[in-house]
């Protein structure tokens, strides 16, 4: 896995570099290097420094470490990330890099990194692909344990494929362009056989190297490589060595294998029951010789695994002893069962037939307990044994004599030997005292190898924590197989025992390599036969010849080995493009990768299939009698023809290679090439020679997660550009339009505007809801461009201003007037004279200095107004002054006294004032109307309305707005007014600019402005119900689009391409580039916040201004951004063609797309798509008969019967109809289901005939189109056929009856698979058994039976064929939903639509309903559900607030069963708390939570 780059610590450990150490490092510089030391000796330290000065000296390239195993991988990588400054990353087979299909991530890793280590198969599969170029990405290139450069491993693969095509390197230097990287390798040991020669030739040739050690400071590598002491131990052969073994358990065990018959093999007679269901010439033939092979070979799971068992226990007893073998025996006995408990994920890849087949066969062996008495277990250990105890014990004594802790490493051959061994040493009292540990190597892959796999359970600690333990001491005796002799870093023993031979001089000098304190040995032990002592010593001389080659100074690299007549390497394809290269080696794999991403590959069929030519085995061969005597082996040459599943196109399924190949590997990979080949030719894999799309294999996905948020972390905002300003012109003229404006029930008033605003007709005309009046309508009339002089705009300003600093005088900027908008009356009132002279009034006073505090030039002392014009009876606002803030509304003066409870009340509210004096005439006023939002619509004709008490006021203490009570009026309706109208104009902006010249732009105003309303906005209208359904329009007509433009696109390409282009991600971008951010209406509206909008700008608000009109011209403003939900803008684009739709049906709704494009060209619109699908359907020459069932069940007949071949097709399917499998066509139902389903939400009349809320259309579209739903429509779904039998009766003699046969939808699906056919018994069961209650609780229950459904546990592919013959439909009716909706009501899937819908049935998961349930309590309560699994059983607790209120338990069968219980308890558990259906607020519920 990628590895996130470490934070630098301060303080690296500082290396001091030793004589033999810079001289090799000095020559890696000048020539290709494979430095040949002991372990211990610092190889990697001078691989660090090496890639040090590369990445000092090379800025453009990196340098990439490679080693053979995950676990050296990151051992090296932490040691270099601790040893260098720079960005180090480390990639291993745990995050499989063909999981990554972008090239751009990969130019990212490699320019944020300078150092990578990795596993081989790594780089060679990014080089193969061509993500990565050798000869311009990589500089330096490091093999840790180089000696693995042989054959067909990776090192050398990489060397030969990519390396040797380079060309060299000018100077070594500074390397420019493409060439040779240049090559260090670390080795120990730079052999691999027993001739020196030969292996150092090979070496240096695949490497292009030269192998050296120290030759200038050989003295110093002396202190530091210490050569163990070496040891040897004789032992005597057991007794029964040639004769009968004495484990009972052994014989047992053996007596049943000797019994076991082939033909009794699951595997076996699962092959016998394909072939007699064999429905075509070419399943037949294929299914013939994969039996004849099993039989002659005997290799099925089952009786391989019994075979190695017992052969494992004869190891161990000839090695250990028969007391070994019986434990061993019956250790894995009962490994084996206990890992057969179906929650055991030991046998997981087991198919139930092979466990219920060994278990038996094992339970026929009659065992008996190892006894656990010393005596016991002393005369049966082997005299093998007892020599490496007495080893152990002597070894450990000469440490403690040296006063040394002493540990020591023993190394195995065989797994089970190891485990068996340590076994055997714990019960021991000699060795009993060891703290021990076992090292068996470790394997990620989920797949099945073996039966006695099971046994890495018998080991109690993890590799990781054994050599953990045993660095820091609490562990000093480890028992290894071979995992230990190079690549884990182990520290250095005082002893290492081989318990049996080295099988080679790698093992030898590697394991050795293991015992380098300064005290050490190196201990073999040899049987008194005195053979493995002879291979010893020509190992010893082995040594001393490669010794003395890599200390040979004058020798030099020989010349290029002769090529390998074998034709693999004779066949390359590459991409120019890119550089990926397809060679015979890597086609098989890559061939397999992209069969197993197909649609419906855990079915077995997705795989590619292999025929030999000839055929290995005669047909029908494994049903002669006489097979003993084997068959005569042919030697070739050898054809083959791969032929790949149905979710490929037919001329795309099969090809073949002659008979012209030597093996019939050679054929296989030549046959897997030319197939390769023609699927990138054909478009199926992109230009790396990749799938389109890829699976993330589940165990690797968090490592992959974490590698992309390390590179590539994608933020949910972009920071764009506020909304537009729709006030502000843009034109630098001087320019003013005029709109006269009408107000029911008052005056006209002129209004005058920078930007000119449209002609609205009534509907879209501001409607105001005012308390008391009811819906009130604004009636706004273009007049054109406004015909008036500076004169009247400054009186316009200037009662402007009067009209918004009545109100909002608090959010005003001050003496500014620079109103982007100006209001003037149409014509004079008959009061305003009036008022003008009290202003007038106001105004001399105040030049006079006769102003009391509180007035000004617009507000007035109600005295000393009363004294100058008498007592005004029009007053409109008044403020008192202990409570300036606060205006009310003027209704009258009061010249009767007051109550003695209300003079108390008035005079307690002036008691800041002193001396206060009740005079008489008082004001009476009124709190002014409870809302300011008047576009809001009222609750009732009440609503609003202030119903408190008067309120009387002291004229003294009193101040009186100077404005009418129309101006008044004017000046509390016009900021809703203004808000209206900015939404307006935002729209007619859209339409003007990005939707200029589309038809889009001839969608209604209320549709566009409702889809470009951000709820946050809180408005009346918002766009998420247009977003649901642009959503499904998007999807639905995207899938078209990909369904119609690439016909050879498997299900799982079209799904990946169509998700990536409706994504967030995508649309957002989009959205982005068309500027949509600035027209998305997401401010909200806060009129008692409310301030009058500025030409320059709100920002400059609290600050002077620079004139009387507000003109800032020399001013440069700068743009202002904000960070803005990349979801927002996605979520506008779809609601914009929601809103296209809804106008326009499809073809507007694909007119509104193309204006984003969303990375897909050319956009068509549906009948076009379909005319192009209709025109590539492959009719049948000869459809099967039974088709005529499956219409009669849809109530359709099929005008291209193909397309119903192919709904029904399984991708298992082997039969001779030349169709694709259903997958295609499921994917396009799926998305016509959606549409209908989410259509009829969205027009349906839902709560109080409003439309259903998203929340609501959400779960109700879960609970109508989920495959649980879907599954029981497809199990329910039958036609009767009427069949006549023919009876005779010794009475009546011959008679005929007719009798009736249900046929069921799901019987009717083309496969070949045995696991589909128990999957549809199975089910089928389970449907009889509560089909019948699901049905009643669909059509007539309060509930819906979510549990119910689940419990039915049936596979996706019996869903898919609802979906799959939905697509057919659509196809075959040239894309009429009419056709789709008709069968969906010929199904009963349309009344369920409509009976849930409109009856509200409650669709919530009960999960999520108790949790909801649960929150809205008081306190709130907590909800857990506890999931067991014990006795077969799995069970669901529903537990609130720590006490137990329900509980489910069913048999355990899958994971279904536990989802099964989890939704039946949750279910139970809401009945008995009688929790009540909570439908009132979903939206506001997290309808997409876990449940």
């Amino acid at each position: 896995m990628a590895d996130s780059e470490q934070p630098e610590t301060p303080d690296k450990p500082v290396f001091h570099t030793r004589g033999y150490q810079q001289e090799l490092l000095e020559e890696s510089l000048r020539m290709n290097l494979v430095i040949a030391l002991d372990t211990g000796s610092g190889k990697t330290h001078i691989a660090v420094l090496r890639m040090k000065l590369e990445a000092e000296r090379e800025l453009n390239k990196i340098s990439w470490f490679l080693a053979p195993t995950v676990a050296l991988v990151e051992q090296q990588c932490n040691v270099i990330k601790t040893a260098i400054p720079v960005n180090v990353t480390m990639i291993s087979g745990a995050s499989e890099p063909n999981q990554w299909k972008d090239s751009a991530l990969w130019r990212r890793i490699l320019s944020a990194h300078r150092i990578i280590v990795s596993t081989p198969q790594i780089l060679l599969d990014a080089l193969r692909h061509g993500y990565i170029h050798l000869g311009q990405d990589v500089g330096l290139l490091v093999f840790d344990e180089a000696h693995h450069a042989i054959s067909k491993h990776p090192y050398n693969v990489i060397m030969q494929e990519f390396y040797h095509t380079l060309p060299p390197r000018p100077n070594l230097d500074l390397p420019v362009g493409s060439v040779r990287p240049m090559i260090l390798g670390l080795t120990a040991s730079p052999i691999y056989g027993g001739n020196v020669d030969a292996s150092f030739e090979a070496l240096e040739h695949n490497l292009d190297s030269t192998i050296r050690s120290s030759s200038r400071n050989r003295a110093e590598l002396a202190q530091y490589v210490h050569r163990p002491i070496f040891k040897h131990v004789i032992y005597d052969l057991p007794d029964y060595a040639e004769g009968p073994i004495p484990s009972q358990n052994y014989n047992s065990l053996q007596k049943v294998v000797d019994s076991l018959n082939i033909e009794n093999d699951p595997y076996v007679r699962s092959l016998r029951a394909q072939l007699a269901k064999a429905r075509s010439a070419d399943e037949r033939r294929r299914i013939d010789q994969k039996l004849s092979k099993t039989v002659d070979k005997q290799d099925t799971f089952c009786h391989k695994g019994l075979r190695d068992f017992a052969r494992a226990a004869l190891d161990i007893c000839n090695d250990l002893g028969p007391w070994a073998a019986d434990w061993y025996i019956v250790k894995v006995i009962e490994q084996a069962r206990c890992a057969a408990n179906p929650y055991n994920n030991i046998m997981s890849s087991w198919e139930n037939n092979e466990k219920r087949y060994l278990l038996d066969c094992l339970d026929k062996v009659h065992t008996i307990p190892a006894s656990l008495h010393l005596d016991d277990i002393y005369a049966e250990i082997s005299p093998k044994v007892r020599a490496l105890v007495s080893c152990l014990v002597a070894e450990e004594a000469e440490f403690r004599a040296e006063d040394e802790t002493y540990s020591g490493l023993v190394f195995v051959t065989r797994r089970d030997v190891v485990l068996a061994l340590a076994e055997v040493l714990q019960r021991l009292p000699e060795t009993a005292h060891f703290n021990l540990g076992c090292l068996l190597g470790t394997s990620s892959s989920f797949q099945r190898h073996s039966f006695l796999d099971i046994t890495r359970e018998m080991v109690k600690d993890s590799q990781t924590d054994t050599l953990g333990e045993f660095r820091c001491g609490e562990k000093n005796l480890i028992i290894s197989t071979s995992v230990a002799e190079e690549g884990i870093d182990i520290q250095a023993c005082g002893s290492v025992v081989r318990f049996d031979p080295p099988p080679n001089v790698v093992a030898w000098a590697q394991s050795r390599g293991r015992a380098r304190r300064k005290r050490s040995s190196f201990i073999l032990m040899f049987d008194n036969s005195g053979a493995s002592q002879q291979t010893v010593r020509k190992w010893e001389e082995t040594e001393m010849r490669m010794m003395q080659l890599y200390n040979d100074q004058s020798r030099v690299t020989n010349v290029p080995l002769d090529e390998d007549d074998e034709d693999d390497n004779e066949c390359i394809y590459s991409v120019p493009s890119t550089g990926a290269v397809l060679t015979l080696q890597s086609s098989t794999s890559h061939l397999n990768h992209f069969c197993a991403v197909l649609p419906n590959a855990g079915y077995g069929g997705q795989m590619a299939l292999y025929e030999l030519d000839p055929p290995e085995y005669p047909e029908d061969w494994h049903l002669k009698p006489n097979r003993s005597g084997g068959l005569q082996p042919y030697k070739g040459p050898w054809g083959a023809t791969v032929t790949l599943p149905r979710a490929v196109p037919q001329h795309l399924r099969s090809f073949s290679t002659p008979q012209v190949h030597k093996t019939k590997r050679s054929a296989q990979r030549h046959a897997a090439f030319k197939t390769y080949v023609e699927l990138h030719k054909a478009g199926l894999l992109n230009d790396h020679l990749l799938p389109l799309s890829s699976a993330i294999e589940p165990e690797n996905a968090e490592q992959v997660k974490k590698l992309l948020e390390d590179i590539e972390k994608r933020a949910g905002t972009e920071r764009v550009s506020i909304q537009m300003d729709p006030w502000t012109s843009k034109a630098d003229d001087d320019q003013w339009w005029e709109t006269r404006m009408i107000i029911e029930g008052l005056p006209a008033l002129r209004m005058i505007t920078r930007n000119r605003l449209p002609q609205l007709n009534s509907e879209d005309s501001p409607t105001l809801y005012i308390p008391g009046r009811g819906a009130v309508k604004t009636h706004l009339h273009a007049v054109g461009l406004f015909r008036g002089d500076q004169e009247f705009i400054e009186k316009a300003r200037v009662y402007t201003t009067r009209l918004f600093a009545t109100l909002y005088s608090a959010h005003m900027k001050p003496n500014a007037a620079d109103y982007c908008y100006l209001f003037f009356p149409e014509s004079e009132g008959k009061d305003e004279p009036l008022w003008n002279e009290r202003r007038e009034w106001m105004k001399r006073r105040v030049s006079r200095g006769l102003s009391v505090p509180l007035e000004n030039v617009g507000r007035a002392n109600a005295e000393h107004l009363a004294k100058a014009y008498g007592l005004p009876p029009d007053l409109a606002l008044v403020r008192p002054n202990n409570k300036f803030g606060k205006a009310l509304r003027f209704t009258r003066w009061r010249h009767d006294p007051l109550t003695i409870d209300e003079e108390a009340e008035l005079l307690e509210g002036y008691e800041g004032f002193p001396d206060v004096e009740l005079t008489y005439p008082l004001i009476h006023a009124q709190p002014f109307v409870q809302r300011a939002n008047f576009l809001v619509p009222l609750d009732s004709d009440t609503q609003g309305l202030n119903h408190d008490p008067p309120l009387f006021l002291l004229p003294r203490y009193t101040t009186v707005e100077l404005i009418s009570v129309d101006d008044v009026e004017h000046s509390a309706l016009i900021p809703s007014i203004l808000r209206s109208l900015a939404n307006t104009l935002t729209v007619k902006a859209l339409r003007e600019e990005l939707l200029v010249g589309s038809p889009v732009a001839d969608v209604p105003h209320i549709l566009l402005s409702t889809a470009l309303t951000a709820p946050v906005a809180q408005e009346l209208i918002n766009y998420q119900r247009l977003e649901t359904l642009g959503d499904t329009v998007l999807k639905y007509i995207t899938s078209i689009k990909l369904f119609a433009d690439y016909p050879l696109w498997h299900e799982g390409y079209l799904a990946r391409r169509k998700d990536h282009a409706v994504s967030n991600v995508q649309l957002a971008k989009c959205a982005i580039s068309k500027g949509l951010y600035q027209w998305i209406i997401r401010d909200r509206f806060v009129p008692r916040k409310w301030r009058p909008h500025y030409m320059s700008g709100p920002e400059d608000i609290g600050s002077k201004t620079e004139g009387a009109n507000g003109n800032n011209d020399d001013k440069k403003k700068k743009t202002k951004t904000q960070e803005l939900s990349t979801k927002v803008l996605a979520d506008v684009v779809e609601s914009l063609i929601g809103a296209a739709y809804e106008h326009g049906s499809f073809d507007l709704a694909v007119n509104c797309i193309s204006i984003f494009g969303l990375g897909l060209p050319s956009w068509q619109t549906i009948p076009q798509h379909f005319d192009n699908i209709v025109t590539k359907i492959e009719e049948l020459d000869y459809p099967p008969p039974q088709l005529s069932l499956v219409e009669t069940m849809l109530g359709y007949e099929f005008t291209h019967k193909a397309l119903l071949v192919q709904a029904l097709t399984h991708a298992s399917y082997h039969g001779d109809l030349t169709t694709m499998s259903y997958e295609r066509l499921e994917f396009l139902g799926d998305s016509a289901l959606d549409m209908v389903v989410t259509d009829w939400l969205y027009h349906a009349p839902g709560q109080d005939g409003k439309g259903f809320k998203p929340g609501y259309m959400h779960i109700y579209k879960e609970a109508l189109v989920n495959s649980h739903f879907l599954a029981f429509i497809c199990l329910r779904t039958r036609t009767t056929q009427e069949a006549t039998m023919a009876n005779w009766t010794r009475a009546s003699g011959m008679s005929e009856t007719t009798e009736q046969h249900d046929i069921y939808l799901w019987q009717c699906l083309l496969h070949s698979s045995h696991r589909v056919l128990d999957d549809q018994h199975v089910t089928a069961d389970r449907f009889k058994r509560s089909g019948e209650a699901i049905h009643e609780a669909l059509t007539k229950g309060e509930l819906y039976p979510w549990a119910a459904l689940t419990s039915l546990q049936a596979p996706k592919f019996i869903s898919d064929m609802v979906e799959s013959l939905l697509g057919a439909v659509f196809v075959d009716s040239k894309g009429t939903l009419d056709a789709v909706r008709a069968v969906l009501r010929k199904l009963g899937i349309m009344d369920m639509i409509e009976r849930i819908a409109r009856q509200e049935v409650d669709v919530q998961h009960p999960i999520s309903r108790l949790c909801i349930w649960a929150a809205k309590q008081v306190p709130q309560k907590q909800v857990k559900l506890q999931v067991n699994k014990a006795h077969g059983n799995v069970s669901c607790a529903v537990i609130i607030d720590d006490e137990q209120v329900a509980e489910v338990t069913e048999v355990y069968r899958s994971r279904a069963s536990q989802e099964e219980v989890r939704f039946a308890a949750a279910e139970q558990a809401i009945q008995l708390l009688r929790v009540a259906q909570q439908q009132d607020e979903w939206d506001d519920v997290s309808e997409y939570g876990d449940w």
